[in-house]
């Protein structure tokens, strides 16, 4: 009688546990350069749809923190972003804005973003650009099928404002 007991509550348990969803992650490297004047770069990371049409926004790095929003006026230097989908938003966007980075390697998760959330099945590119003052621009683009069927990385190499970029979709 006990035990009968007990495996109704632990399968009750097991049917209560939501499904995993799928998640999206990336590992971006800002590279330290020996510039006389260095300013961390301004990162926009977005996916496009196979007709190159914005698909959604996953992150717009940049100097939030700068009095009177300063600081968006220089997004329009992320010139294809912000063409595409950028000055359509009202910026700070809620999980998508966000400080910009220091030199060295991050990790972005993008599997809780209403992005990936409502993303419908299909193939994607992901797209990082960056732009940096008194520096260079560069854009990198990863091929994306969402959702995964299995864990699937791919790996792309900056030459200038960007250094290894890794995204991993994982089912």
């Amino acid at each position: 009688m006990r035990s009968a007991f007990s495996l109704a509550i632990v399968g009750g348990g097991l049917a209560a546990t939501p499904l995993m969803a799928a998640d999206l992650s990336l590992t971006l490297q800002v590279p330290q350069l020996n510039v006389a004047e260095y300013h961390r770069p301004y990162i926009a990371i977005w996916l496009e749809k196979a007709d190159g049409t914005a698909a959604g926004d996953l992150a717009a790095l940049y100097d939030v923190k700068k009095a009177d929003q300063e600081g968006e006026k220089w997004l329009k230097d992320l010139r294809q972003w912000w063409r595409k989908s950028g000055r359509n938003l009202t910026l700070p966007v809620d999980g998508v804005s966000g400080a910009t980075k220091p030199p060295g390697t991050h990790t972005l998760n993008f599997g809780a973003s209403k992005t990936v959330k409502a993303l419908p099945p299909g193939a994607y590119t992901l797209v990082v650009e960056a732009a940096r003052e008194v520096g260079g621009r560069e854009m990198l683009k990863l091929p994306l099928q969402w959702p995964p069927a299995a864990l699937a990385t791919q790996s792309v190499k900056g030459a200038t404002e960007l250094g290894a970029v890794t995204l991993a979709a994982k089912p």
